[in-house]
């Protein structure tokens, strides 16, 4: 089934989340999710966005993120 078209909406909050591929645990080590947290702040900063709060998992993140309005 084909996924729904997605539509920015300025000011909004976004939670957004990601699985890993066939729920394999691609983020079980400490230096893995650290890793990602670090690719995250560098595209926070790329990209102006807000990182309202994260959690990384084993197998999946969630985000909540707002534009900063500097794009």
């Amino acid at each position: 089934m084909p996924r729904a078209n997605r539509h920015f909406l300025p000011g909004h909050v976004w939670h957004i989340t990601h699985r890993c591929h066939k729920k394999e645990y691609l983020l079980n080590f400490a230096r893995d999710r650290s890793c990602w947290i670090r690719w995250l702040f560098e595209a926070r900063k790329r990209d102006g966005l807000c990182v309202l709060n994260y959690m990384v998992t084993s197998n999946h993140v969630h985000l909540l993120v707002k534009e900063t309005g500097r794009m």
